[in-house]
C-alpha cells in the first residue's frame, strides 16, 4: 500500500490536478455513472453515513470532495442549519449546484470550491464532517484528515465512505471480475475519459488496509475511530469523534 497511483500516467502534473482534470471530464455522466455501475446501492450507502452523524443531531456539516453533492443532499434530511461540500472540481460542482437549485435547497447546501488538504475554514467550525468516495483521491491523505479534523468541533462526528475489496469468497471474486473487468469497459463507454474508470480499481487496490487507515484516522487526532462493512465488503464505512 501507499503506491501512488493517479489518474493520467504519463501526465506529469500533480494528482491533485490530474484528479481535477478527470472529474471535469466527466462532470456531466458523473451522477447517472455512479447509480448505473454501483446497481443503485451507493444511495444505501450515502443514508449509512448519515445514520452515523445523525447520532450528534448536527446543525453544521461539511461534505469534503463532495463531488456533485448526493451526500449533501442526503445529509439535509437530517435539516441541519447549513451544509457546505467542497471540491477542487468546478465541472462537479456546477452540476452539483444546479442539483441543489432544482431541489429547492440551495440556500442550505453551499458548493465551493476548495482544497481539502487545505481548507479554508477555521478551526472547530463544524458539528459532523463527511467524505464520499473521495478521501482516496487526496495528494496527501495524511494532510487532508488532518484538516477534516481541525475544522470539526470537538464531540463532532467523522463519516467516510470508500469502496473496498471484499476478502471472503465468492464476493471477492465476483468484485474482482466486476470492479476490474467490466466496470472500466462500461465507464469508457459511458463516459468521456477513458481514464478515470480504470484509475477507480486502481486507486481502491492503493489506499491503506482498513487496520493502516484507522491508525491514519487516530494519528490524525480522531478517537474512537472505527470501520464497518457495506454490501459483503465492496465498501467501507470509517467513523470517528474527536
Amino acid at each position: 500500500m501507499g503506491t501512488k497511483i493517479t489518474p493520467y500516467n504519463k501526465d506529469k502534473s500533480s494528482k491533485k490536478e490530474q484528479v481535477a482534470k478527470m472529474f471535469d471530464a466527466i462532470a456531466g455522466r458523473y451522477d447517472f455513472l455512479n447509480h448505473f455501475l454501483s446497481l443503485g446501492i451507493d444511495i444505501l450507502w450515502r443514508k449509512r453515513a448519515v445514520k452515523e452523524i445523525a447520532k450528534v443531531n448536527p446543525k453544521t456539516i461539511l461534505d469534503i470532495a463532495t463531488g456533485t453533492g448526493d451526500l449533501a443532499v442526503e445529509a439535509n434530511s437530517l435539516k441541519p442549519n447549513k451544509i457546505v461540500g467542497v471540491d477542487i472540481s468546478n465541472n462537479m460542482l456546477e452540476v452539483g449546484r444546479s442539483k441543489m437549485k432544482k431541489k429547492g435547497i440551495d440556500n442550505i447546501i453551499d458548493m465551493i470550491y476548495g482544497d481539502s488538504e487545505n481548507l479554508q475554514f477555521d478551526d472547530n467550525s463544524f458539528d459532523a464532517v463527511t467524505a464520499g468516495f473521495g478521501v482516496r483521491n487526496f495528494e496527501n491523505l495524511d494532510k487532508g484528515l488532518s484538516e477534516m479534523c481541525r475544522v470539526m468541533k470537538t464531540g463532532g462526528k467523522l463519516a467516510i465512505l470508500e469502496p473496498a475489496e471484499p476478502n471472503t469468497f465468492p464476493f471477492k471474486q465476483l468484485y474482482g471480475l466486476y470492479f476490474k473487468g467490466i466496470l472500466p469497459l462500461l465507464g469508457k463507454l459511458f463516459s468521456k475519459d477513458n481514464s478515470a474508470y480504470t484509475y477507480l480499481p486502481e486507486s481502491v487496490a492503493a489506499f491503506p488496509s482498513r487496520g493502516d487507515f484507522i491508525k491514519k484516522l487516530e494519528k490524525a487526532g480522531f478517537k474512537k475511530a472505527e470501520f464497518k462493512p457495506l454490501t459483503f465488503g465492496v465498501a467501507a464505512l470509517y467513523t470517528a469523534t474527536k
